[in-house]
């Protein structure tokens, strides 16, 4: 880092300045010696496992229960869908019956008719077929499969839920880490600066006062890296629930080299039409609206008569006289609804009114959606130009500080100064860090809002 370069030049010259480079104590040891620092990423990250964000996703799909719950509700549904046409089928069974009765004695109470009883073991086979309902059965296999449609873009949803968190816990991971690291160096450099006025104090070459906004500065990168390791292994945590793990796991994150910094859209109108076109949620409801539209038709099929074919046939082996050995017959039957208290009625108009309902949600996830994708498009834009603000703030507080430092060791500046301008050069250089990895995130964002699947 150009700082560390820095920090090796004024040390020179302070060397310099003091024989044999380091203040000496009557016992010949030196005067400060540096604290120990604590472990960072490097140290934690040495036998930790690697993991790029191609295999996070892959260990999050794998292992999250989300994505296996979604999957198995689009199985369900499409068994309904089965279900549904299981009606445009022949509808066959077997019968075996045995009988003893007081042969030739009739039914006589409970009933219009009255069948003759006889005592027999007989067995046949019964076969039904639906010739036609109007459309009923065939809107209600069409509503089916339409919903199993909606259920399939239900599962793609959870999935990208899934990969999004997980891309975000990913660059957070990254982030930390990053900036954990800048206040390591930072750390490590004020360390090596109290050292070495420690050294020119005790030869008389600076004052104490010097020495004292030295350790302040050091005692406030400590604990801006005492935060910084605290949100790496927070991060980390994340990251690892998300990954399936009920503990967390030491991963070494690693970038996917070459990621450029692309400049986002110029128009957010082409990305609003292609997230009302890509979507799972929308693709989703839309299929939903159009299961409730053939539900309510099948609803309204109600009405038209059913025409059925049925046909039997079967043996008595075992039989009384009057009861012949085989039997067969086959006919249709047609029934024409007449009245039943108004509940096709209700049946229809609540099928109606449940249809504009999610005609009316369905406007609402567009309204919503449009919304996202043009505050996420601005979101971009705007972590876009900040790129560049902070890119400028850090080169102008490294120029800052190269300055206060040549001001200082030429006596013709302060520490205050000095101290001022390493505290706004760590401040720059964060806040670039985190720009860039905010700038990633807010793509990630854009490409999720669009309905973009890597």
């Amino acid at each position: 880092m150009k700082q560390g370069l820095r920090l090796a030049a004024m040390a020179v010259a302070f060397a310099g300045l003091v024989p044999g480079g380091v203040a000496q104590t009557p016992q010949g040891h030196p005067a400060n010696p540096p604290e120990a620092m604590p472990a960072g990423p490097q140290a934690s990250t040495s036998k930790a496992r690697p993991l790029t964000i191609e295999e996070a996703e892959t260990l999050a799909i794998q292992n999250n229960p989300q994505i296996t719950v979604g999957k198995l509700r689009a199985l369900e549904a499409h068994e309904f869908v089965r279900e549904a046409r299981s009606a445009l089928m022949p509808q066959a069974s077997l019968n075996l019956t045995g009988v003893g009765a007081n042969d030739g004695s009739r039914l006589s109470a409970g009933y219009l008719n009255s069948p003759a009883l006889f005592s027999r073991a007989a067995g046949g086979a019964t076969v039904n077929q639906l010739i036609t309902d109007f459309g009923r059965t065939t809107n209600l296999v069409s509503s089916s499969e339409f919903h199993a449609k909606a259920e399939d873009e239900n599962a793609v949803a959870t999935r990208q839920d899934i990969v999004l968190a997980v891309d975000e816990a990913f660059y957070n991971v990254l982030e930390t880490k990053a900036l954990l690291k800048v206040a390591q160096n930072t750390v490590k450099a004020r360390q090596d600066l109290v050292d070495q006025i420690q050294a020119l104090t005790n030869a008389k070459l600076r004052s104490e006062i010097d020495l004292s906004f030295s350790k302040v500065d050091l005692a406030r990168a400590k604990l801006l890296m005492l935060d910084s390791e605290s949100g790496y292994q927070a991060s980390l945590s994340t990251l690892s629930a998300i990954l399936g793990y009920a503990d967390r796991q030491e991963f070494n994150a690693v970038e996917t080299p070459g990621q450029g910094v692309a400049p986002p859209s110029a128009d957010p109108t082409p990305l609003i039409q292609q997230a009302l076109e890509s979507r799972p949620e929308i693709l989703s409801l839309r299929n939903e609206v159009t299961s409730a539209e053939k539900f309510g038709r099948a609803e309204h099929d109600l009405w038209w008569p059913t025409v059925s074919g049925m046909g039997v046939v079967g043996g008595a082996p075992v039989r009384d006289s009057n009861i012949t050995s085989w039997y067969g017959a086959a006919g249709i039957n047609v029934n024409i609804p007449v009245f039943n208290g108004f509940l096709f009625n209700a049946r229809a108009k609540s099928a109606d009114l449940e249809t504009e309902a999610k005609r009316k949600r369905l406007q609402d996830l567009q309204d919503n959606v449009a919304r996202d994708v043009r505050n996420s498009w601005l979101d971009t834009n705007k972590a876009f130009e900040r790129l560049s603000v902070t890119k400028q703030l850090r080169e102008q507080a490294e120029l800052s500080l190269e300055l206060a430092d040549a001001r200082y060791r030429l006596g013709l500046g302060t520490i205050v100064e000095f101290s001022q301008a390493e505290l706004q050069q760590t401040d720059a250089e964060l806040q670039d860090t985190d720009a860039h990895y905010q700038y990633i995130v807010s793509q990630i964002l854009l490409a999720y809002q669009m309905g973009v699947t890597r």
